[in-house]
């Protein structure tokens, strides 16, 4: 017997009255999600097993998922089992990066929600996310595969520590990591935060540079999103902090879209060309960086 579609998966879930429609949610680059109407309302299912090699465990997950809508961040889960969650279809726009840049004092007073009060909701174990171990284990799954960008893994991790040794120390807040455009959408009142598969305890400085450098914020923006977060104007050492991390956080996209050509196959995504784009934009943030403070 043949192993069932994702959306078979999905049509076959207990938790359906009667589905009117059924249809893929496209945008995503690692799970299969759906757009379901039945007879009780609207709803999103998500499709996906843990990814290891990604650091994402659906248990982690669903719990964190369940406190960002505790704190009002994220629509509610109604229902889930294992490698699958099913949650309120929000009727708003998915931002892109032109949003982002235009709403970015906004997008920051939700990220300051997120990492001060979610910690009050949190249930179960503690995670960590700390993107230059994810960016040294990267290098190791892609260096055992004998990845095409094996040669270039030595002088990435080499400035990855340089990065690491000009960040501040910061208190430990819950953040989102994963910072696309996408996952913030505005329903025309207010904004939300969706897909918690990275969340976990961090400092707060990797989720500022992560949306920064995913929605290529400008000098004036970036001054503006330290101002709102930090209440105060931002010093070099701050500045160079998050510099610094712009760097590593487009380092990680990038080696991300390599991992995942080896595990993932989501439709219509090439993997190849997403971790190209990133490497440009890595590149070009380490030489700004490199103009501005000196060679690494």
């Amino acid at each position: 017997m043949r192993p069932m579609t994702p959306e078979e998966r999905v049509r076959a879930l207990p938790c359906w009255r009667g589905i009117g429609s059924i249809k893929p949610l496209t945008g995503g680059v690692s799970n299969a999600s759906f757009v379901v109407v039945d007879e009780t309302g609207k709803y999103v299912a998500r499709v996906g097993e843990d990814y290891p090699f990604h650091h994402v465990f659906r248990a982690r997950e669903l719990a964190v998922t369940r406190a960002a809508n505790a704190l009002g961040l994220s629509p509610p889960v109604v229902y889930d089992e294992p490698g699958i969650m099913i949650v309120g279809c929000l009727e708003a726009e998915t931002y892109g990066e032109t949003d982002v840049r235009a709403d970015a004092v906004r997008c920051v007073e939700i990220l300051r929600r997120c990492h001060h009060d979610m910690p009050r909701h949190m249930t179960g174990p503690g995670t960590i996310f700390w993107v230059f171990h994810v960016l040294r284990d990267y290098a190791h799954t892609l260096k055992a595969a004998q990845h095409r960008h094996t040669p270039d893994f030595a002088l990435w991790l080499a400035i990855a520590e340089k990065l690491e040794a000009a960040q501040l120390p910061l208190p430990i807040v819950f953040g989102h990591h994963d910072l696309l455009p996408s996952n913030f959408m505005n329903d025309g009142k207010r904004l939300w935060l969706i897909d918690w598969e990275y969340g976990a305890f961090g400092t707060a400085m990797f989720d500022l540079a992560n949306m920064a450098s995913n929605s290529a914020l400008g000098r004036i923006e970036e001054d503006a999103l330290l101002d709102v977060y930090f209440g105060r104007r931002a010093n070099e050492a701050l500045w160079r902090s998050f510099d610094a991390m712009k760097i590593a956080s487009a380092l990680r996209e990038a080696m991300w879209g390599m991992v995942s050509e080896l595990y993932l196959n989501a439709p219509g995504v090439d993997y190849v060309a997403y971790a190209e784009q990133f490497l440009g934009r890595f590149e070009a943030l380490l030489a700004g960086y490199q103009e501005r403070y000196g060679k690494l």
